[in-house]
């Protein structure tokens, strides 16, 4: 079976592809560090991810993930979309805007997308993972086809045992702690809410795959932790949100760093998914308007809009701040030099102290 540390991956740390944060600089400085550095592509088409894929390999020759969305085909509806709509009305009149006259299917699913997998196949990166599913057993040989190790997450046993029998090579135990969108493959169905240490083992002694552990990862102990349970490795999000090669502007970084980190929360409002961020007045709104939001990614249309209004005035408080449990311990320094400190931290063999000490 192919693995991490058959392309050269020397340190067991994954950076996340996290939309917003993740950039070609940033992935590529992790993987140039020994780890697996990530590029999320869900939110571009063909040409742009062909873009981003060249610049990484501009900047080192390592392996690094390319991430995608394969969420199921958004369903249209006329009547939730209008009363979204005019809830979020308030907040747009706020600024001085009005919110879109009708809400747009703003990214493609992997699922409905031939011509972002046909340029997959010619790229071929090293790495391609899933996020919010898998794609068809077809797409998935002809990729492993073209050379390309494949990940996908899991939020849960059954979840892994689909990516199992479809042909995947590792899974990602993603756990309720973790930062950015819930990688459930159907959000309309009940979410146990595992935890990263339970959804892990239950992953590595039910499964025959390499699991790599991801949520509420921030430091080198967590990482021993994760490797101590039976993950390959651990992945990484938040705690690369600082570094100065991510995308994050700087009211997100303020943010990190600020009170809003002790408080994250897991909300559909902003994207219409499930999603864990840094609490805001988004997120806050969220939470008292009770409205069913429309389809991912329908919803994140309204969403973007409204962030983009409120920060012409001078507004950051609803942007998309996608962070795990784990926030209060980010740290800002360059991303290899991170990776270096993480991995010195796992290999760090003295003991936790007593706690009568």
């Amino acid at each position: 079976m192919r693995s991490l540390q058959h392309l050269g991956v020397t340190i067991p740390i994954v950076q996340a592809p996290m939309a917003g944060v993740s950039t070609p600089q940033l992935a590529a400085a992790v993987s140039e560090a020994g780890g697996l550095g990530s590029i999320g592509v869900g939110a571009t088409d063909a040409a742009g991810a062909r873009s981003m894929i060249d610049a990484v390999r501009a900047r080192t020759r390592r392996a690094f993930n390319v991430n995608l969305f394969v969420h199921a085909t958004p369903q249209r509806d006329a009547m939730r979309e209008r009363r979204w709509i005019d809830a979020l009305r308030p907040n747009f009149e706020r600024y001085g805007a009005s919110p879109p006259p009708v809400l747009r299917t703003i990214y493609t699913s992997f699922a409905d997308d031939d011509t972002m997998f046909a340029m997959l196949l010619e790229t071929a990166p090293p790495v391609i993972s899933f996020h919010f599913g898998v794609p068809t057993k077809e797409k998935i040989a002809a990729l492993k086809g073209a050379g390309c190790l494949l990940l996908a997450s899991a939020t849960s046993l059954d979840e892994a045992r689909q990516i199992e029998a479809a042909g995947i090579d590792l899974v990602v135990a993603q756990g309720w702690e973790a930062g950015g969108h819930r990688g459930v493959f159907d959000p309309a169905a009940r979410d146990d809410r595992l935890g990263t240490v339970a959804l892990t083992r239950l992953l590595v002694t039910q499964t025959t795959l390499p699991v790599i552990a991801a949520g509420g990862i921030m430091d080198g102990a967590g990482v021993r932790a994760a490797l101590s349970l039976g993950a390959a490795a651990a992945q990484l999000g938040t705690a690369f949100v600082a570094c100065p090669e991510s995308s994050a502007d700087a009211s997100y970084r303020a943010a990190l760093f600020g009170e809003d980190a002790h408080h994250t929360i897991m909300t559909s409002a902003i994207s219409g998914r499930p999603a864990r961020c840094l609490a805001n007045r988004f997120t806050r709104w969220g939470e008292a308007t009770g409205l069913p939001a429309p389809d991912y990614p329908i919803a994140y249309d309204a969403g973007k809009a409204l962030n983009a209004a409120a920060r012409v005035a001078g507004e950051p408080g609803f942007g998309a701040h996608w962070a795990g449990q784990g926030a209060p311990l980010a740290r800002s320094l360059p991303a290899a030099q991170l990776v270096e400190i993480l991995w010195r931290e796992a290999l760090d063999a003295t003991p936790l102290r007593d706690a009568d000490e």
